[in-house]
């Protein structure tokens, strides 16, 4: 396989795996075992290195770089964010604890103005 060729299959496998990732962050999805994506990462980076190691210049050299620089960011990113399960977690089903916030017009929102009725509740955190 030419160098160029290896350029653009590195991106192209970072690209592919980031689109599924960001689906999945976008579907609160992220699984708890993250190495499938990692490995999938650290193989669009090898391929990068492949390619530059390879030489063919800066049509294939510019999609490797992108595809080992990509690797790497979202490889660290990955490695810093620990998303880890609560011991006190609450689970699906269950009765939801009393507690006041502040609702999003600045007002006092108590949980217990729920009681009686079925309700979900959303909580987001950024997975990076």
């Amino acid at each position: 396989m030419s160098s160029t060729a290896l350029g653009f299959a590195a991106l192209l496998l970072l690209v592919g795996s980031v689109v599924l990732w960001f689906r999945a962050l976008g579907a609160v999805r992220i699984p708890e075992n993250r190495s499938g994506f990692v490995t999938v990462w650290l193989a669009a980076g090898a391929l990068g290195v492949a390619a530059l190691v390879a030489g063919g210049g800066w049509v294939g050299g510019v999609p490797a770089v992108l595809a080992i620089v990509g690797a790497a960011f979202f490889c660290f990113t990955v490695s810093i964010s620990r998303q880890e399960v609560a011991a006190d977690v609450i689970a699906v089903g269950a009765t939801l604890p009393d507690f006041t916030a502040i609702d999003e017009n600045g007002q006092v929102f108590e949980a217990s103005s729920l009681a009686g009725r079925p309700v979900l509740i959303k909580f987001f955190r950024g997975h990076w």
